[in-house]
C-alpha cells in the first residue's frame, strides 16, 4: 500500500512540474530577463488557460492528500 502510495506521488510531482512550466508567465520574474517580457497578452486568459489552471490546482489536492495519508501511514 505504502509502495504504491510513493510511485503515485512521484507519478503526479513530475505531472505537476510539467503543468507548472505549461502556465503562461505572468511578467514581473526571471522570464522578463531573456525577453519574455516583451510578448504582450492579448486580454484575459483562454479556455486552455483556465483548464490548466483547475488540472494544476486539482492534482495539487490530490498530491497534499497523498502526501499527508503517507505520513499517516508511516506514523502508524
Amino acid at each position: 500500500m505504502i509502495l504504491a502510495f510513493e510511485i503515485l506521488l512521484m507519478l503526479i510531482s513530475t505531472l505537476l512540474v510539467v503543468l507548472v512550466l505549461l502556465h503562461k508567465g505572468k511578467g514581473g520574474g526571471l522570464s522578463d530577463l531573456f525577453g519574455g517580457g516583451i510578448s504582450s497578452s492579448l486580454g484575459g486568459s483562454s479556455a486552455a488557460e483556465r483548464n490548466l489552471d483547475r488540472i494544476t490546482i486539482g492534482l495539487g489536492v490530490v498530491w497534499s492528500a497523498l502526501i499527508i495519508a503517507l505520513g499517516l501511514l508511516l506514523k502508524g
